[in-house]
């Protein structure tokens, strides 16, 4: 797909980052002789179809030229977050048997040459940026430059040889944190990928009139599989451009610069604007914020289907004054923003829609390409959904409520883990361990979770028993849950462990009252050194932020463990809700 739309754009620009305070692109030839550089100097390392390359880099044009050039050589693309600790890399890198690595930055290699020097099967580092070393253990380090550069590049022998590859064929292992801990890898093969990337172009098509000038901003992590789809291959499907951002803090700089028209976004990045917005329009006076209110007034209105033409004046007034000003902070010519890797709050949704930013909600999992469905217009936006399936992809509702998808988008299966596989896919149907049903339009809803998984508002994954288990590992700790569904952060509930209770008051001569220490701010602090350890071993996403103390031990008889010494998560919540919000007071 990449090679066929270079082929046809030609000089045209294709990806773009700012260097020296100027975008600059590199066009869609130079790319396509750089991949075909890349894969060529890849084969000449003694690379072999199917060898496994990790990739860990921030967002920038290298990662699409790597991950191009990595399946150009019959390769595949392991990416992994920049975020990950030297566990995670560890776990990953043994896992998938990585020959060879690529790393953008020295700051990078820190976390992640002591884990491949203990890898068993990493052979090379490829560095984008320079390394200090040239050879790390039975390492070899070669320049990323050299490599894009230093062989004669040829396009059209690439072409051929990609001509052999299948929709079948493995494209890349995308590492998913599983309900038991460690990240499992999702092999994802080329046909979900271009699965998606169809179905997705065909809903924007259809409904937006995309074309061959569409500008995607890219600022999602790009190991993601949510922003590895829809903001990688979809632009190439439709020959669209790719900006890629200088990061979070200068994301609404890079959005007036660059002026996307498609933005895959996550909901937390609404509910941050959102806010900011109705705080900039309080300062501006009467006038303004008696703008905003009649928009979302209006707005709600029509979203119930209860649009009045005496509304028309007014219409004609948000037009002319707010919304544009709200549109120019977008870029001014945005189609659409697709929101997805965790749900959106419907009020989110109604807020914008009002103010004539259109927001998708998308649904879906690593495990399925990962786009299974996305709302629309042309089917009627429905907020507290999810939309209907995208093309080709088969979806129904299991008898206990669980959403079912079959279709090419499902994955090969979890690398190395038949077990896990034969759980989640049987009859050809990936079972998503969501609940929900589907409407009379043809849209999904999600109402409830099968499984335990915590997905945070930025839509990152984290596994609650592994961040537990390590928490109770730790002599003060007897129990621990942790929470954080649609939240900023990791917050612990903990129950502290009696016997390590009742030393600590011996040495602090002091008596063992439990309902005196809750409020023991040396107590506390013992709790938090133990947290604090735990910490040091967790990614940014997984570290738990604050905790609080339960008021006994879980326990089969007050419900909060099953007979089989599980903790049950519902009960437990229901307790204590007010004290997990509590923690997000901040």
């Amino acid at each position: 797909m990449f090679l066929a739309r270079a082929r046809y754009r030609g000089d045209a620009p294709f990806l773009w980052a700012k260097k020296d305070s100027d975008w600059q692109s590199l066009s869609w030839a130079e790319t396509a002789r750089q991949v075909a550089g890349f894969a060529k100097a890849l084969r000449q390392l003694g690379l072999q179809k199917g060898d496994r390359v990790m990739l860990v880099s921030e967002n920038r044009p290298e990662w699409c030229i790597a991950d191009l050039g990595i399946m150009a050589a019959g390769c595949v693309t392991v990416p992994t977050y920049i975020t990950n600790t030297e566990r995670d890399h560890q776990h990953i890198l043994d896992n998938s048997a990585s020959r060879a690595v690529i790393i953008s930055t020295a700051k990078l290699a820190k976390t992640l040459l002591p884990a491949a020097i203990r890898s068993s099967e990493a052979e090379f580092i490829i560095a984008m940026e320079p390394l200090q070393s040239t050879q790390q253990g039975q390492l070899s380090i070669h320049n990323w430059h050299d490599m894009v550069n230093g062989t004669d590049a040829d396009v059209r022998a690439t072409e051929a040889a990609m001509a052999t590859v299948t929709r079948d064929d493995l494209a890349c292992i995308i590492y998913t944190s599983g309900t038991g801990g460690a990240p499992r890898g999702v092999m994802q093969q080329h046909g979900a990928i271009l699965h998606n990337a169809d179905g997705a172009a065909t809903v924007l098509r259809e409904d937006f009139g995309l074309d061959e000038e569409e500008v995607f901003l890219s600022f999602l992590p790009l190991s993601h599989a949510y922003e590895h789809s829809g903001g990688q291959f979809l632009p190439i499907g439709v020959g669209a451009q790719i900006y890629y951002s200088e990061g979070l803090e200068k994301l609404a700089s890079n959005i007036e610069e660059t002026r996307p028209t498609i933005m895959i976004v996550v909901p937390r990045l609404f509910e941050v604007l959102r806010q900011r917005m109705i705080k900039a329009v309080e300062k501006q006076g009467k006038f303004p914020n008696y703008l905003l209110d009649k928009a979302l007034t209006i707005g709600e209105r029509d979203y119930k289907g209860n649009k009045r033409l005496r509304d028309a004046p007014m219409r004609v007034l948000l037009s002319r004054t707010i919304k544009p000003k709200i549109q120019a902070r977008f870029g001014g010519r945005m189609k659409a923003m697709v929101s997805g890797g965790a749900p959106l709050n419907p009020d989110i949704g109604v807020f914008f829609q009002s103010l004539g930013i259109t927001l998708l909600q998308g649904y879906g999992q690593t495990e399925a390409g990962p786009v299974i469905s996305c709302n629309r217009p042309s089917v009627g936006l429905k907020m507290d959904t999810v939309g209907p399936p995208l093309k080709n992809t088969e979806v129904k509702i299991a008898e206990d409520g669980e959403i079912l998808v079959r279709g090419p988008l499902v994955m090969r299966g979890y690398w190395r883990n038949k077990t896990e596989t034969d759980r989640v896919i049987f009859d050809g149907w990936l079972h998503t361990g969501d609940i929900g049903h589907i409407d009379d339009k043809g849209r999904i809803a999600i109402t409830d979770r099968k499984k335990d998984l915590i997905v945070n508002d930025k839509g990152d994954n984290i596994a609650p028993q592994k961040v537990e288990g390590m928490l109770t590992l730790q002599p003060e700790i007897l129990q621990a849950m942790v929470s954080g569904d649609k939240r900023p952060y990791i917050v612990g509930l903990i129950v502290p462990d009696p016997e390590w209770t009742l030393d600590w008051c011996r040495a602090q001569d002091i008596k063992c009252d439990f309902a005196d220490l809750n409020d023991n701010p040396q107590y506390r602090s013992a709790l938090r050194a133990a947290v604090d350890r735990v910490n040091a071993d967790l990614s940014v996403t997984e570290k738990v932020r604050q905790f609080e103390l339960t008021d006994e031990p879980f326990t089969i008889e007050n419900g909060e463990m099953t007979p089989s010494m599980k903790i049950r998560r519902h009960v437990i919540r229901e307790r204590y809700t007010a004290r997990v919000n509590g923690m997000y007071k901040d």
